[in-house]
Order: C-alpha cells, then structure tokens, then sequence
C-alpha cells in the first residue's frame, strides 16, 4: 500500500472515532445550533460540486459533479427541516393566550 493511501485511512478512523466521541458528549439543548452549523457547511459543499460539475473537467467529473449537488442539496434541506421542526419544539403555545 503506498504511504498517501495508508495517512488517509489513519486520517479518516481516527476523525470517525473523535466524532462519534464527541457526538455522544454534545448536550440536547446544543443540537440546534449545530445542526445549523452543519447546514452551513453542506452548503458549501453545494458550491464546491457546482464548480466540479461546470469545471469542464470532463464527463466523469459532470456526472459525479451533479449527483454530489443533488445529494448535498438533499442534505441541506433536510437538515433545516429538522432544525425547524426542533426549533418548534421551544415556541410557547400561542392558543393560551
């Protein structure tokens, strides 16, 4: 196994035991605004496939390209969904009124 493959697999189990280890720690009234920074990020993650897809690079790099858009805009929308719906768990009941 050449040296690059053999970091990348050291780089990424270790990033998936610390975020497991650190998913497990964050306390429920945190989730909300991380999902919201997990949006922000998966929103650039759009912008980076749309440079793939339009690059020119090539068909392969289009078809990965637009598949990684839809996939991240799929991401997005669903992690706002989830974070409205969290959202409007904490709103007060205005029929008490």
């Amino acid at each position: 196994m050449s040296e690059g493959i053999m970091i990348g697999i050291v780089v990424f189990t270790l990033a998936t035991f610390l975020g497991i280890e650190l998913i497990q720690r964050v306390p429920p009234t945190l989730h909300t605004p991380l999902m919201s920074g997990s949006n922000a990020i998966s929103g650039i993650t759009v912008v980076g496939a749309l440079v793939v897809a339009g690059g020119g690079y090539g068909w392969i790099s289009t078809v990965f390209g637009v598949g990684a858009v839809a996939l991240a805009m799929m991401n997005v929308v669903g992690g706002y969904a989830v974070t409205n719906r969290m959202l409007q768990m904490f709103k007060k009941d205005e029929v008490a009124k």
